[in-house]
């Protein structure tokens, strides 16, 4: 058994035209390291704190190694600078539970 892992991205864009060239071609990085995409926005209601300013991601990999080799792929780097330069917030990884693969 392997741990899952997920990336948690909270994503407050303030430049949607900037955005464009990395919401076409994000959904196609994932898929070849496992990543599935899990939460995409939505409805968000505070229960502890604060909520985030703006939408929550959530993908999930088979493992830590695969979110990571995601991540730094040369697919995914390559579009990055399209959501730095257009949104604020933040990406976490986190190691969940054991999962058969």
């Amino acid at each position: 058994m392997s741990q899952a892992a997920y990336f948690v991205f909270t994503v407050d864009v303030h430049d949607p035209d900037g955005m464009q060239p990395y919401q076409a071609q994000v959904a196609q990085t994932f898929p070849p390291y496992g990543g599935k995409l899990i939460v995409a926005g939505g409805a968000l209601q505070a229960i502890e704190g604060q909520a985030p300013r703006g939408k929550i991601i959530i993908l999930q990999f088979p493992t830590v190694e695969q979110a990571r080799a995601w991540y730094d792929s040369p697919q995914y780097q390559a579009i990055l600078g399209h959501r730095l330069a257009s949104a604020a917030g933040d990406g976490l990884l986190i190691e969940g539970c054991a999962v058969a693969v």
